[in-house]
């Protein structure tokens, strides 16, 4: 009920965009590094674009300032380690050939320019700023891509905290010469978006968008009810000129601070305050996934469902 919530104000919000023509949306922040050019000055909804329905997918133009790409890669550049994937099965990081970039995690608030930014994104999302992981700088030189992948998870143990990841936020520090597109080959939109020659074979694949240095990238790999959206599979393209850099941040349907304990198999127990409310409305019939569960998980309000064994 709480990511169905989450989900359909992100939704609501990213629908009123095109009306918002004189609207912006000040972020805290120290006026003094403002006016040397370090943070963005304002969060302006009329520079978000629609890319697509399915998936869920929006363009923010200028989303960071030059400074404040320049500013991640410096917190990055000399830490940088191979990326990793999580395995299907166990959940656990691994290498593999499907990721050849390196990249790090910075420290969530790790300074005022990275805390500037995540409040940026959440009032962009509407998904508070518990949910999301730190941002994650990546770096990627000729030949290195990320084939096309899911952001949510597949393996039990990830879900554990936070949850499925519900929103990603992917911004680009650098222009790319040639190459590193993001591509969404099951977009139904990927035969109408017109291509030439500067793009990529790769990126001809499906709908793709071309990295420009402080644009950003939002997509939601949920749909608005949490189910998992297969139209947001993506990929990073092969850089064939030049390097890329870009930032990511993935955003959950529950905090991701703390881990969640869930209950012993068999215990009959709700785990959030609002369950009693929430099956007198209706919502164990609404939305039985989240209230009731399913073969592969328990929910989280069966003793307001009244679904538990005696």
């Amino acid at each position: 009920m709480e990511s169905r919530c989450f989900l359909a104000l992100s939704l609501t919000f990213l629908l009123i965009f095109p009306r918002l023509s004189q609207a912006s949306v000040q972020i805290p922040g120290d006026n003094k590094l403002r006016k040397k050019g370090i943070f963005s000055v304002a969060f302006d909804p009329t520079r978000v674009t629609q890319l697509s329905w399915r998936p869920r997918a929006f363009i923010y133009k200028g989303f960071l300032s030059p400074e404040e790409c320049d500013h991640l890669i410096d917190l990055a550049k000399d830490k940088l380690q191979k990326s990793m994937v999580a395995d299907n099965d166990s959940g656990e990081s691994v290498e593999s050939e499907v990721r050849t970039s390196s990249g790090m995690f910075l420290s969530k608030h790790q300074d005022e320019v990275v805390a500037d930014i995540e409040a940026r994104i959440s009032a962009w999302t509407f998904l508070p700023e518990e949910n999301g992981e730190s941002i994650q700088i990546l770096h990627y030189k000729h030949g290195e891509k990320y084939e096309p992948h899911f952001d949510f998870f597949h393996d039990k143990a990830n879900q554990e905290l936070g949850g499925h990841r519900v929103a990603t936020v992917l911004m680009y520090l650098s222009d790319v010469e040639s190459g590193g597109e993001t591509v969404f080959p099951n977009s139904e939109e990927k035969f109408t978006q017109q291509k030439d020659d500067t793009w990529s074979e790769c990126a001809k694949k499906g709908h793709a968008v071309k990295p420009r240095k402080g644009d950003a990238l939002l997509f939601f790999s949920l749909h608005p009810d949490a189910t998992t959206d297969n139209y947001s599979l993506h990929g990073s393209c092969p850089v064939i000129k030049g390097e890329k850099w870009s930032a990511t941040k993935w955003i959950h349907v529950r905090s991701f601070d703390k881990r969640v304990t869930r209950p012993a198999k068999g215990e009959c127990v709700d785990e959030n305050e609002n369950c009693p409310k929430w099956a007198k409305v209706g919502e164990c019939e609404k939305n039985p996934i989240y209230m009731v569960g399913s073969q592969e998980s328990y929910g989280y309000c069966r003793k307001s469902c009244k679904v538990c064994s005696s």
